[in-house]
């Protein structure tokens, strides 16, 4: 990634499965970002899906339509000098790449949210796991929808004992060491 000022937009997008972890650690992510003194937009999958894309199912045409429009608004945010932070599932590669080749270069930072499924189903705080095994819900990325994980994220991020502030830091110390942000600069 080439050096940028810190003023400079990025779009930090966060992918992996539902329960993955990616609003938590997009919210400690924000959290950070805002007591060192910068804004940030956070842009949340579930948050979307109730407003921007309000009515779109669950098949690969919604799916891939709902990433490009949060990828439009993302890129919007980063053309104008802000920093986004998108936690979404966005299940296919072709949909994510589509959101990076429309940023400029070095202004996306992907992030592969790498939970394993039985934890994911463990959380399961929306229920949609239970639903689908039980056979009430169809389009379950992960079990009957596949998530096509990334193969050029800049970052992984993997479950253990690591909570979403520690997440958090790792990906503020990330950005700082790719020069998106300078030491001692607002995040």
């Amino acid at each position: 990634m080439s050096e940028w000022p810190s003023a400079a937009g990025v779009c930090v997008w966060l992918t992996g499965l539902s329960g993955a972890g990616k609003s938590s650690i997009a919210n400690a992510l924000a959290a950070t970002v805002r007591d060192a003194g910068r804004e940030v937009t956070v842009l949340d999958g579930d948050a979307v899906r109730a407003t921007l894309s309000k009515g779109l199912g669950f098949g690969k045409a919604d799916r891939d339509l709902n990433v490009a429009r949060i990828g439009f608004v993302a890129r919007e945010i980063v053309r104008h000098g802000g920093l986004v932070v998108c936690a979404t599932i966005s299940p296919y590669r072709a949909a994510r790449a589509a959101v990076r080749a429309a940023i400029p270069v070095g202004h996306f930072v992907e992030v592969f949210v790498d939970t394993p499924l039985a934890i994911c189903e463990q959380r399961d705080a929306k229920g949609l796991y239970a639903r689908a095994r039980r056979g009430e819900l169809r389009h379950v990325t992960g079990l009957d929808d596949p998530y096509e994980p990334p193969l050029d994220a800049e970052l992984t991020l993997t479950s253990g004992s690591e909570t979403a502030a520690d997440h958090a830091m790792r990906l503020v110390a990330f950005l700082t060491a790719q020069g998106v942000v300078c030491a001692g600069d607002p995040i």
